[in-house]
């Protein structure tokens, strides 16, 4: 038995898994579909504390990132975070179909489940910590109306959402352009998790009929420990003629 196997197993013992680094990270596939893609922005929507923004440095990507975050104890860390890196921006809105105020509810589990719809049972029951614990009001956008601040023309903008079930609300607010995006990544749900929440079936068709992008990846996400069972996952998406083969 190798090194590595004899330390895995003892991990696994404990809950925990040993695997090669970084290429059997599922992380790591999804930046190097961005570098491939030549991406220039990743705007980051539902950055929570800067968790997507600083695994994409970590694997390699020196572009722009824009960060939308409006829950204040994440947004807080989250400016901590970014604040060093001149490439990386926060703006403290919720994104959705129209500019308004709006309420979110926060999770417990750090405000990573937090959303503006209602969580249904199967989600609090699969994840106990993760019940609301507080509402905060929030000042809501429309992608399109923000686009020229936080793209510029020629930019390969790619777009990534987890916002917990309200992802088809913020797609209509990008309005026509979601076909400026070079790439879409959005966490959904596989059954229901939220009232009126898109689901992984319907995120599919609209996404690859609607807009005409093609599936690339679906990265495993939140599983109910009571069965295994996955209920949410993250699905990528990018344009052919853009990923160049290396």
């Amino acid at each position: 038995m190798t090194l590595l196997r004899q330390a895995r197993r003892a991990a696994q013992r404990f809950g925990i898994d040993v695997n090669r680094f970084p290429e059997c990270s599922f992380e790591y596939r999804v930046v190097q579909l961005l570098l491939r893609s030549g991406i220039d922005v990743v705007l980051d929507v539902g950055a929570n504390r800067g968790q997507y923004g600083a695994m994409l440095r970590r694997f390699g990507y020196q572009g722009r990132i824009v960060s939308f975050e409006p829950v204040h104890g994440p947004l807080a860390v989250l400016m901590r975070r970014a604040s060093p890196d001149p490439l990386w921006t926060v703006l403290p809105y919720a994104l959705g179909d129209e500019r308004a105020a709006v309420t979110v509810n926060v999770a417990g589990n750090g405000a990573a489940s937090s959303s503006v719809l209602p969580m249904l049972p199967r989600h609090a029951d699969a994840c106990p910590e993760s019940r609301y614990v507080d509402r905060q009001g929030a000042e809501q956008h429309r992608l399109d109306a923000l686009w020229q601040q936080v793209a510029s023309p020629g930019d390969k903008v790619f777009l990534k959402l987890d916002v917990q079930g309200y992802e088809e609300a913020v797609l209509r607010g990008a309005g026509d352009r979601l076909h400026d995006c070079a790439g879409l990544q959005m966490e959904v749900s596989c059954v229901p998790l939220y009232k009126d929440g898109l689901l992984l079936g319907k995120a599919l068709e609209l996404v690859q009929h609607g807009y005409g992008l093609t599936l690339m990846a679906l990265v495993p996400g939140f599983t109910d420990p009571r069965t295994g069972q996955m209920l949410q996952c993250d699905a990528v998406f990018l344009r052919d003629k853009l990923l160049r083969a290396t």
